[in-house]
């Protein structure tokens, strides 16, 4: 018998399995129409279940950012290709990125160094696999990555140099980083005149979701946040309040002033991730109301805009700033639809950052 979404105890963090499907099929049609493949992240929601419906969507693939995460999906068996997207660094970690290579048909990986590619071909050696590499490149975000098509190009001779790797292409985030088609158009020239073929060009980010078109070069596009999108993303202009999948329900517990109220909702369940956005989340019944500050335990929303107010014991729905750092801090989701739990999604891959 399912149960009612307002017997479920709080805090705890939901999901409407409408919108999540709704933004799978939408975002699966949007990215191939613009002539890409789609291989969505799973760090936005660790659960093999959601991985399963993306790859049934369309997806060629999934991406994660850990060894630990590819591990919980390769266990799964959710897809035979999986990208990861973090240097892997360390004889411990080289291992087990060989251990896993053997299992799936295809496990590819990023760099940006001699070392990691230098790391992953020792690791390799006398197994008979070449692990397939892409070349990290950073055009203008500022994180990992080579900083000019040279020596992406560099890098790339070499892993088709070593025993046990393989150029497989290039890979950068967010696609509107500022120097993203610059660098692209760079190393294509480059490495055509070199004759070494680029046989992926991976980009991502949802945010970039709206302009796919402007990115042409790109063949696969990785992106995560959009499977239940977020108050940065609304602000982004890529997704609606409606698209939102992921509530967080908290109880108002205390009403100390007539303009502010205490839920029980706090850092450890909101985290206090903002970006570019203000306050701490969107309040679904509230929208005036603003979710102002956070302890551990604690929210504390500002009702000085909001004519009407909750009282001790409501129950509220919250759109997380980022949904990403949410997933990660909860052991389970629950899967509502027409206002009744469906289902309970363990967090599977939750903690998993080596």
């Amino acid at each position: 018998m399912k149960s009612s979404l307002a017997d479920l105890d709080t805090p705890c963090v939901t999901i409407l399995l409408d919108r999540l499907a709704g933004n799978i099929a939408r975002v699966q049609g949007l990215v191939a129409r613009s002539g890409k493949a789609l291989r969505p992240h799973v760090k936005t929601h660790k659960i093999p279940a959601i991985g399963a419906m993306q790859i049934a969507a369309g997806a060629i693939g999934l991406t994660c950012q850990k060894l630990g995460e590819a591990e919980v999906f390769i266990d799964a068996g959710v897809t035979d290709d999986i990208l990861i997207t973090f240097n892997i660094v360390g004889q411990a970690k080289t291992g087990r990125l060989m251990d896993l290579s053997e299992r799936i048909r295809r496990l590819s990986v990023v760099a940006d160094n001699d070392i990691v590619l230098r790391g992953i071909s020792d690791a390799a050696k006398g197994g008979g696999r070449r692990v397939p590499v892409l070349i990290e490149c950073d055009t203008g975000f500022g994180r990992n990555g080579v900083q000019t098509p040279e020596a992406a190009l560099d890098l790339a001779l070499l892993a088709d140099k070593l025993p046990g790797t393989q150029f497989a292409g290039l890979a950068s985030y967010p696609n509107n980083a500022p120097r993203t088609r610059e660098f692209y158009a760079g190393a294509i020239k480059l490495f055509g005149k070199a004759g070494l073929p680029i046989p992926v060009l991976s980009g991502g980010g949802s945010p970039a979701l709206n302009s796919l078109a402007d990115y042409p070069m790109m063949t696969e596009h990785r992106v995560g946040t959009y499977v239940y999108n977020d108050v940065m993303m609304v602000q982004s202009g890529v997704a609606s309040w409606d698209d939102c999948a992921m509530h967080v329900r908290a109880t108002v517990v205390s009403r100390p002033t007539e303009d502010r109220a205490i839920i029980d909702a706090g850092s450890k369940m909101l985290t206090r991730e903002q970006f570019f956005v203000k306050n701490f989340g969107h309040i679904v019944e509230y929208p005036d109301a603003a979710l102002v500050n956070m302890s551990e335990e604690h929210g504390m929303i500002d009702l000085t805009a909001s004519a009407r107010k909750p009282r001790v014991g409501e129950t509220i729905s919250i759109v997380p700033n980022h949904c990403c750092v949410v997933s990660n801090m909860v052991d389970e989701v629950y899967g509502i639809r027409d206002g009744a739990v469906e289902l309970v999604w363990p967090v599977a891959a939750r903690g998993l950052m080596r």
